[in-house]
């Protein structure tokens, strides 16, 4: 069992921001733990038959989405089993949903995410007509400018998951490197999703996940 008084308070800001998201254009879905949250995505968020991309995110991994998403339910662009890794990337801008984690949160209701090839924020920002969103309420902070410094003081943990040969690897702290292996390369924000209702979907769950 989970400390009562931390799940107490993820509840209040999870609830407080679901309602920002909400008010910006976004559909959101409040989890208790990681099992709601994927009876949700597989049963509520993503329909049988359709096509998915990916975004690398440990969150996901966490919520172990893959086997089923490799099933015939699924027609998945799948990142990580293909021999173009780049191709593939590209092919799921044009995946009918796009399934990935963030990297920050605000409590008023904006999404920041940074990228090494920018494959992710660019199917954020365009193509998939359905952005799922899969997120913990660890990833959510109270300013934007929070949130900017919070993609770059993680980025050296996703250069390590990804074997980059960066400073930061070593270090453990962002050096604002010049070389092929940087992460932060391109940075997105997501102010509102007006735009296209029901494009943006969050599934917000009350557990530190990912990164």
């Amino acid at each position: 069992m989970g400390n009562r008084y931390r799940t107490w308070f993820g509840e209040q800001r999870g609830n407080r921001a679901a309602a920002a998201f909400r008010e910006k254009g976004w559909r959101v879905w409040y989890a208790e733990d990681r099992e709601v949250a994927k009876k949700l995505l597989f049963e509520t968020c993503l329909p049988k038959g359709v096509t998915v991309g990916l975004g690398g995110s440990e969150t996901l991994a966490a919520l172990e989405v893959l086997p089923a998403l490799r099933t015939a339910d699924y027609h998945l662009f799948d990142r990580y089993n293909c021999a173009d890794h780049f191709a593939m990337c590209r092919d799921s801008l044009l995946a009918e949903y796009f399934l990935t984690g963030a990297n920050a949160l605000t409590i008023t209701g904006e999404m920041v995410n940074i990228d090494c090839s920018g494959s992710r924020v660019a199917a954020m920002a365009y193509g998939p007509r359905h952005i799922i969103v899969v997120a913990g309420v660890n990833k959510i902070v109270d300013t934007l400018d929070e949130a900017v410094a919070r993609v770059h003081a993680i980025a050296p943990m996703n250069c390590k998951r990804n074997n980059h040969k960066t400073p930061c690897v070593e270090t453990g702290l962002c050096a604002d490197c010049n070389m092929p292996g940087r992460m932060c390369n391109h940075l997105l924000i997501t102010y509102n999703a007006q735009k296209f209702p029901g494009r943006f979907n969050l599934i917000l769950i009350n557990e530190s996940l990912g990164f």
